[in-house]
């Protein structure tokens, strides 16, 4: 097995602002190659600890090494990394071919060596006409590549990326997703990535850090966080959620029993809970509910009615009233699913180990 090797590691970085905490104890590591994607709602500590690993801050407990040398107090021009902002960063004053060229200058590379490099920078972002142009003669889209050439043109130990892509729109930003995974496969560069667009996440990352009040509230790969979340906060933040409060009241053949007042009871597989009269939170992704038919059964079964159909391009969601209160989503592929009317009643269902059961205690810090 190929041996794991850590281009960044942080133990216990603790950053304070007054009397608020900005991250506490945040330990993290960032394998060679890998694209790591640091996601959660503002305020939950993702710019400060990249900032703190770009040497824009100092923490105030812990310590960071780059490349196994220890970084936390190096200036940010000592460390070896590249950046790419939200508002691309470039200077006005200089060509395109200039901007790029500056981080080489900076490592003192000789005018002969440089020029090489930024032909190869602006043939990896498909921009090779450019060169002899001003930024401000580039569509924003084109000056966020020159953007990643630059940050990319000295091939540093790891490039920074400070939500690079939320100044653009979606058309634009869906694009150089791809075009960005392009150069990270291409490179083989170690990428430190932050959104709080969780498409972006999803599509982009191999791992994903999701921060929630200074704090690493999980991290794995996308399916994992999606699928496996081991917190209602990573139920709920990442993707769409079905949240539904209810009570243990039995265990039967490796599931646990939960009543949900006003609906009826189900089963689920997935719970690290335990206890008779327990208050959990039922959680079910919308794709993984079912409309069924004539003899279909699923080990957890409602009938509802719908209160609203909303077209979203290839998908179809459905809302099931189920119940007096609780709205249900189901999500279907648009095309070739059966047409369901508002006010139709239905019976979904879903398998007993799709769903996850989370402590009711979860829901505040949620």
């Amino acid at each position: 097995m190929k041996e794991r090797i850590n281009k960044l590691a942080i133990r216990g970085l603790t950053k304070r602002y007054g009397s608020a905490t900005a991250l506490s104890h945040v330990d993290l590591d960032l394998a060679d190659g890998e694209f790591l994607t640091m996601l959660g709602p503002s305020g939950s500590g993702k710019t400060t600890l990249l900032w703190a690993v770009a040497g824009l801050n100092q923490p105030d407990d812990g310590k960071i090494w780059i490349d196994g040398r220890e970084a936390t107090y190096l200036p940010a021009s000592d460390r070896d990394i590249g950046m790419v902002f939200q508002n691309y960063a470039l200077f006005p004053h200089m060509t395109v071919a200039e901007n790029i060229s500056f981080p080489l200058e900076m490592r003192k590379m000789l005018a002969a060596e440089r020029l090489p490099a930024i032909r190869r920078a602006l043939e990896m972002v498909k921009l090779e006409h450019v060169g002899n142009r001003y930024c401000s003669q580039l569509s924003g889209g084109q000056q966020q590549r020159i953007a990643l050439a630059r940050a990319f043109v000295a091939n540093p130990s790891i490039v920074l990326m400070d939500e690079p892509l939320g100044a653009l729109d979606k058309k634009l930003r869906d694009h150089l997703q791809l075009e960005i995974k392009r150069l990270h496969a291409q490179l083989g560069m170690t990428v430190l990535y932050v959104t709080h667009d969780q498409e972006e996440a999803m599509v982009m990352s191999d791992r994903i850090c999701l921060m929630n009040r200074g704090r690493i509230e999980q991290i794995g790969a996308p399916d994992e966080l999606y699928f496996r979340p081991k917190s209602l906060f990573a139920a709920d933040f990442l993707g769409e959620s079905n949240l539904i409060s209810g009570r243990i009241i039995a265990e039967e053949a490796g599931c646990l029993v939960l009543e949900l007042p006003g609906i009826g009871t189900i089963r689920s597989r997935h719970t690290s809970l335990d206890g008779h009269g327990t208050d959990v939170v039922h959680f079910t992704r919308p794709e993984s509910i079912e409309i069924l038919s004539g003899a279909e059964t699923r080990a957890n079964q409602l009938r509802g009615q719908v209160t609203d159909v909303v077209v979203s391009g290839a998908i179809t969601k459905l809302f099931i009233l189920v119940g007096e209160t609780s709205i249900l989503q189901l999500s279907q592929l648009t095309r070739g699913s059966r047409g369901v009317c508002k006010g139709e009643l239905l019976t979904i269902g879903w398998d007993d180990d799709v769903g996850r059961v989370f402590s009711d205690d979860q829901r505040e810090a949620a």
